[in-house]
Parts: structure tokens; C-alpha cells; sequence
């Protein structure tokens, strides 16, 4: 009896000490208040803790309800999915105001940055197959297009995410003037039309909240349309033509590096800091001007039929946006005031501005996310596309 009832008194002993160590763990969370113990004959027996309160700190319920909203909105995104390979109709439904800021309230910039330095870690290279495997299959990665196919080769998620191809895989479009920048699936094209633009059919945003205010004249290799004019008015530059958009989404699983879509000339960049919403088409479909919410790179120069511009638009996780050329670029910062934004002129800098071929590198992602290319052309341009459908780099976007 005696020797059953030391064994009791140490079980009773070990269970406490593992009891206080979770509450020092939980401390941040939970408030453990001193716990009764009474006594029957030699055992020592303890009680439930007494007024045990749980603190809630609004980060943390912000954190959880953000959170839960947008894995409901993944759902609710998949469910459209469904519909749409059905052929369906899918109509149109925004999002409310509080709906967005409940959206905005999940700290998207912060793990972005924490996704980018795991990105950074090296894996061993035992791991690195299991690992790469599993994003394949989950993606639907075509390994047998990357110039190098073996997985080893990789060191870190980083360099996985921005693999080269084989250059047979991707030919480059000679006889259309407009190719494709990436890979992708295309959201929504067109003629922009009372300055309004369409992220997807149904859902638009402003020209002006999209590109910010106009670049003065010097910056520029054409001449500037009357002030008087609508913003989209001054964009064009030469009478009889109109003004073009093409939206194309990058889906985690596609080439992450970005190309020129044509031969033209960067005289500048505007980087607007920003929310890092996910952009895929079911996002699209609900937040109105979710690009305009969103950090972006907007490059605008010239090309033979004047105004062009090409914009890298951010999303969850892909806070990283890198521009070749442009080494002072630096994006998802841990601070921004909203609204702003940040020039920079290659035109003061270089005099000449960048000079771009069809076809060339021009930068690249850390995982999918949008392209958005805003032109001017002449009014016989017309798109050889549909929207919904799968392009490829180096695919020619219409024709004149």
C-alpha cells in the first residue's frame, strides 16, 4: 500500500509540473489563477483552476477573423471554379466595404515577407525532391519545359519559383507586334473605354487609380494631349487611336518570370505600396478595383503606336516584385502611407530611357500573380483571344 500510494503521490507530482509548464507556455494568452488543492488521506488531489479568463488582444481576433473570412472566400472561390469548367454563368456579386476591410485586416504584407525568407532557406538535399514534388503535383508544374529538370539542382524554394525554360519551349511570336509577357490565363481584354478598365467582365477599375496621375511631358518621347482632356484622352497621342487593355493572371503553378510584350522604351517607374490581396479570378470577380488596392509596378514608355505600359500588379505571398534593370525597386516594405507612391525617371537618369526588344527579360515574380498591359493602337487592332483561356509567353495577343 505504501509503495502504491508513493507511486500516486509522484504521478500527481509529475501531472503538476507538466500542468504549471503549459500555463507559462500559454502565458501570453491565458491567465492561469491559483488552483485549490485538497488532501484524502495521503494523496494530494487538485482541482480545476478557478475564474480561468481567456484575453483577447485585437490583433488576435482580427488575425482569426480575417483569417477565417478568407478561407471561406477560398472555398467560395473553388465553388466558382467548379461552376465555370461546367460552363455556367457565374453572376457577378462585390464585395461590401466592410467585407474588404475585414479582408485587409489579415496581416497579408507580413506573411508575405515571412513566405519570402522561407523562400530563402536552403533545403537539404535529401528534401528537396519531396518538397518540389508536392508543389508540382499540387500546381500541375510541367518540370519537362525548365532548363534544368533535375529537382536536386534546386537550392531553396526561391530558385525552384524562378526555374528558366528551355528556349525552344517559349518561340517568340515575329509576325504580331504584341506578344504575351508570361505565362498564364487571360481575365479580360479590350478597348478602355470611359475610363474605366475591366479586371474581369462585369467588375472594373479607374484608368487614373490605376496608373496614378499623369507623367509630365519631358519624361515622355510624344507629345501630351490638351489638359482639358479625360485622363484616358491624354494617354492617346495620336489621332485614330484607342486606347487597350489586356489582364492576364499568373496562377501559382505557371512560369513566374515576366518578358517584353513588344519592342518599346521604359522612361518610367511608379511603385505604389499597397494591400497584397490574393488576385486570382474569384477575388477578382468580388473586390472591385482589387488591382488599384494592390502594391504595383507600373512601367510606361513608348512604342511605335505611342503610349504603353506595362503593370506587375502584387498578391498574398508575392510581395517580391523585381524589374531587371531597375536595382532601386524595392517592394513590400514593412511600412507605407496609403496612397502613395514612388517615381523614378529613366529618362533623367539615362537620357534615353531603357530601350526593351520583344521577347526580353524584363523581371519576375516570387509566385503567380497579374500582369496588366494598357497600349495605345490604332482602331483596327483587334485581340486574337478569348477570355478564360490559357496563353503562353511569346503567344501573339492580336493583330493589326
Amino acid at each position: 500500500m505504501a509503495a502504491a500510494a508513493a507511486r500516486s503521490s509522484l504521478l500527481c507530482s509529475c501531472n503538476l509540473l507538466v500542468h504549471k509548464n503549459l500555463c507559462v507556455r500559454a502565458g501570453v494568452l491565458w491567465q492561469q489563477p491559483p488552483s485549490r488543492t485538497f488532501f484524502s488521506d495521503r494523496k494530494k488531489l487538485h482541482t480545476a483552476p478557478v475564474g480561468q479568463v481567456f484575453r483577447l488582444r485585437p490583433f488576435h481576433v482580427l488575425v482569426a477573423t480575417g483569417g477565417g473570412y478568407a478561407g471561406y472566400r477560398k472555398y467560395e472561390d473553388y465553388k466558382l471554379e467548379q461552376l465555370e469548367k461546367r460552363g455556367i454563368e457565374v453572376p457577378v456579386k462585390l464585395a461590401s466595404e466592410w467585407e474588404v476591410a475585414l479582408y485587409k485586416s489579415v496581416p497579408t504584407r507580413l506573411l508575405s515577407r515571412a513566405w519570402g525568407r522561407l523562400n530563402q532557406v536552403e533545403l537539404p538535399t535529401w528534401l528537396r525532391k519531396p518538397v518540389y514534388s508536392l508543389y508540382i503535383w499540387t500546381f500541375g508544374v510541367n518540370m519537362k519545359e525548365a532548363a534544368v529538370e533535375d529537382l536536386h539542382h534546386y537550392r531553396n524554394l526561391s530558385e525552384f519559383f524562378r526555374r528558366k525554360l528551355k528556349p525552344q519551349v517559349r518561340p517568340v511570336c515575329c509576325v504580331h507586334s504584341v506578344i504575351s509577357p508570361s505565362d498564364g490565363k487571360i481575365l479580360n481584354f479590350g478597348q478602355v473605354k470611359n475610363c474605366e478598365v475591366e479586371q474581369v467582365k462585369g467588375v472594373t477599375y479607374s484608368l487614373e487609380s490605376f496608373l496614378g496621375p499623369r507623367i509630365s511631358t519631358e519624361e515622355m518621347h510624344f507629345s501630351q494631349a490638351p489638359p482639358g482632356n479625360s485622363f484616358q484622352q491624354q494617354l492617346v497621342t495620336k489621332e485614330g487611336n484607342e486606347l487597350y487593355h489586356c489582364v492576364i493572371y499568373l496562377a501559382p503553378g505557371d512560369y513566374h518570370c515576366f518578358h517584353s510584350p513588344t519592342d518599346w522604351t521604359v522612361s518610367h517607374r511608379r511603385h505604389f505600396p499597397g494591400s497584397l490581396m490574393s488576385v486570382n479570378p474569384g477575388v477578382a470577380r468580388w473586390i472591385k478595383e482589387l488591382f488599384c488596392h494592390n502594391e504595383r509596378v507600373v512601367l510606361t514608355g513608348d512604342w511605335k503606336h505611342g503610349f504603353f505600359s506595362l503593370t506587375a500588379v502584387g498578391a498574398t505571398n508575392v510581395g517580391s516584385i523585381r524589374i531587371y534593370f531597375d536595382q532601386d525597386l524595392h517592394t513590400n516594405s514593412p511600412s507605407y502611407s496609403k496612397g502613395s507612391y514612388n517615381d523614378f525617371s529613366f529618362i533623367s537618369n539615362n537620357k534615353e530611357g531603357i530601350p526593351m526588344r520583344k521577347g526580353e527579360h524584363l523581371g519576375e515574380f516570387n509566385l503567380g500573380s497579374t500582369i496588366v498591359l494598357i497600349f495605345e493602337a490604332p482602331k483596327d487592332f483587334k485581340f486574337n483571344l478569348k477570355a478564360g483561356q490559357k496563353i503562353r509567353f511569346g503567344e501573339a495577343l492580336g493583330s493589326l
